[in-house]
């Protein structure tokens, strides 16, 4: 299998640098001329963890960062594939390809620079895993992916902090597993799942959104300390359990099971 050509993107540094040690070298100017009076250099130790935080929001959710790099690999024989993705704090984006790009098998739109997925070939399957330990630990760029519509996916997805977006929409899964410890997830159904898909968080708020036309049929495990709000428009309330109203009457049915223990379930 072959893999297509990478390209880095650059950004500009942010600010936040220059102008730290230029309001301490300030301070400290002012304080060796005896200008703060009996200020102390050390009450500014605070300032290095706003300083941090500042830099990770930088280099990561707000603005690109040069940590960040966009890259594919194409499908070649591949018949069916298996993504494995374990983010931890970082926040995961996958959607499909157009369906007119299908010779790409997954394409990449940021992920860090230094690190790559795993990849296994097993005659027509592929296996790829991304694993939040085998990237910069300093690096907290979104891990943001298109994947092809051509072949039946397995995706998992963990994470513990990290928030979760997948748009499967336009694609056949084998089946999805989502499991978050705080991040949010937003999950739009495929238009069709060979098995059940799960969905499940313990405080991040679970939101399911199913495209007009597409048949889902979603179970509701949550503890007591869970709301379900239902657009009652879209969906026929069966107990615990949630069908999508004016559905094709091709359309196969996708069965989704939702497990949630403090945060919100939202169907729409």
């Amino acid at each position: 299998m072959s893999q297509s050509q990478r390209s880095n993107t650059k950004a500009k540094s942010p600010i936040v640098w220059p102008l730290a040690l230029v309001a301490v070298g300030v301070v400290l100017l002012l304080h060796n001329f005896i200008l703060l009076g009996d200020f102390n250099v050390v009450n500014l130790s605070p300032l290095l963890l706003v300083l941090l935080g500042a830099w990770i929001l930088l280099r990561g959710d707000i603005q690109p960062s040069e940590d960040a790099k966009s890259f594919g690999i194409t499908r070649g024989s591949v018949e069916s594939a298996r993504l494995d993705i374990r983010a931890g704090e970082i926040d995961v984006a996958l959607s499909m390809l157009p369906d007119t790009n299908q010779e790409r098998l997954i394409a990449y739109r940021s992920y860090p620079v230094q690190s790559r997925p795993e990849l296994k070939v097993d005659a027509v399957h592929t296996n790829l895993t991304m694993k939040r330990s085998q990237t910069p630990w300093f690096s907290f760029t979104d891990w943001d992916m298109l994947i092809t519509q051509g072949l039946p996916w397995q995706i998992l997805v963990s994470t513990h902090l990290g928030k979760v977006s997948l748009d499967l929409a336009d694609g056949i899964v084998s089946d999805v597993k989502v499991a978050t410890g705080i991040g949010n997830i937003d999950f739009v159904p495929p238009i069709e799942a060979l098995d059940d898909i799960q969905i499940s968080s313990v405080l991040g708020t679970i939101h399911i959104t199913t495209p007009f036309g597409y048949a889902t049929h979603i179970t509701v495990q949550s503890g007591r300390f869970v709301n379900v709000k239902v657009d009652d428009t879209r969906y026929e309330i069966q107990s615990d359990s949630y069908v999508a109203l004016e559905s094709d009457a091709e359309a196969p049915t996708v069965y989704i099971t939702v497990s949630n223990t403090f945060g919100d379930i939202f169907l729409s």
